[in-house]
């Protein structure tokens, strides 16, 4: 069995961003699993638990914020670290507190 770097969660609604990002990491050893929405990633992540959440904000549904929020309510989840990612071009950007 192949050593990896760690194991990581991708969640992004823009498939070229979703490939893209997987790719990368894989090609850095890491193990990796993507989902196209944050209730396909939360159903996942009940059978791989990352080391790392690669957290998209803007998608229908359950947005990056709103799925974070639900992570750190949970003991199981709370302390797993989350980088929020976006392809928004915005002037400001607004930090939220977890």
């Amino acid at each position: 069995m192949i050593e990896n770097n760690g194991r990581i969660i991708v969640v992004d609604d823009t498939p070229a961003n979703l490939h893209l990002l997987s790719n990368l990491l894989e090609e850095h050893e890491y193990e990796v699993r993507a989902f196209p929405s944050a209730k396909l990633a939360l159903m996942g992540m009940k059978n791989f638990l990352p080391e790392l959440i690669l957290l998209d904000i803007t998608m229908p549904q359950m947005n990056g914020y709103e799925m974070c929020e639900y992570l750190k309510e949970d003991e199981k989840w709370r302390d797993i670290p989350v980088i929020f990612i976006s392809a928004l071009n915005e002037i400001f950007i607004f930090v939220k507190d977890f």
